[in-house]
């Protein structure tokens, strides 16, 4: 049965039953397809646009879209939604979750039980609070904002850089080496796309005691750079869920105790998934009957 929907990218295998069940399975670029289904990992490239003359909305499986060509989707009027929101709290959660490791050393300190150093008397080396840090986040939208939120509890101050100031009870820093300065842990929640915007400068800024968290993008980091910054002391430590070149984490984090690495699983929830893929349902459906997105990037 011919499709308005093409499956662009692999998809969790209920979702893409999903669309299949209503939709129709499609197994190559056509002429009628309106609509794609892509994820924020692999996304829809220039010249798979190209491929598709009839295609006009992306509809993406995540909140991230430096992954779609968004000039080569523009230009043809095509309209683009994401998932956002239902998926703010498992990141939110799992930021302070990199965070609270990254300081007080959770994963290293199980390494050091695990390889029983503990038990052949050895004394693990003391760290620092979570309590009353400065917390510079950059990239106060709902994420940003939700990390905020529970970091209240911790009595931690906030501080934050956007591309513009929100009307927050936060102090705004005018760049992210300025920010970097300012805090003990810089939190990366901002969209990916364009240059690193944490490189050598805002590593050092950031300090021997300062970690870096980021459950953004990780091509919002030089990688070379934190490495580097990472192996010879430049910082006190990393929690990291994502990566410039996914799957694949540079080697030589991972002989290091203190970067915290997780597979970019931010989102990877249960609940929050199932969300995600009902809103991708929404997203298509809304399109094909009505012409609209019920969450168009803007």
């Amino acid at each position: 049965m011919a499709s308005p929907v093409l499956l662009a990218h692999p998809l969790q295998a209920d979702l893409a039953a999903d669309l299949v069940r209503l939709h129709g399975a499609v197994s190559d670029p056509a002429d009628d397809v309106r609509v794609a289904v892509t994820t924020s990992r692999f996304g829809l490239s220039a010249e798979e646009i190209a491929a598709l003359p009839g295609l006009e909305a992306i509809v993406s499986f995540g909140v991230g879209f430096d992954s779609i060509d968004l000039d080569a989707a523009r230009d043809r009027d095509i309209a683009i939604a994401t998932t956002p929101g239902v998926l703010t709290d498992a990141v939110a959660d799992l930021a302070v979750g990199l965070l609270i490791d990254s300081v007080r050393q959770v994963s290293a300190a199980d390494r050091y039980v695990r390889d029983g150093r503990w038990a052949a008397g050895g004394t693990y080396p003391l760290t620092g609070h979570v309590t009353g840090r400065k917390v510079g986040i950059v990239g106060l939208g709902r994420i940003g904002t939700a990390i905020a939120d529970r970091l209240a509890g911790f009595r931690c101050e906030i501080g934050y850089h956007n591309r513009s100031v929100a009307d927050v009870p936060f102090a705004y820093h005018a760049s992210v080496a300025e920010l970097a300065a300012w805090a003990d842990v810089l939190v990366l929640a901002a969209p990916g796309g364009g240059d690193p915007i944490v490189g050598a400068n805002e590593l050092a800024a950031l300090g021997p005691q300062g970690h870096l968290v980021n459950i953004g993008r990780g091509g919002l980091v030089d990688e070379p750079a934190l490495v580097a910054a990472l192996t010879d002391g430049t910082i006190a430590g990393a929690g990291l869920d994502v990566f410039a070149d996914e799957p694949h984490v540079p080697e030589a984090l991972w002989a290091l105790d203190n970067v915290v690495l997780v597979p970019h699983v931010g989102s990877a929830t249960q609940q929050t998934r199932r969300e995600m893929a009902d809103l991708v349902l929404d997203n298509v459906a809304a399109f094909l009957e009505r012409g609209e997105l019920v969450t168009p990037l803007r």
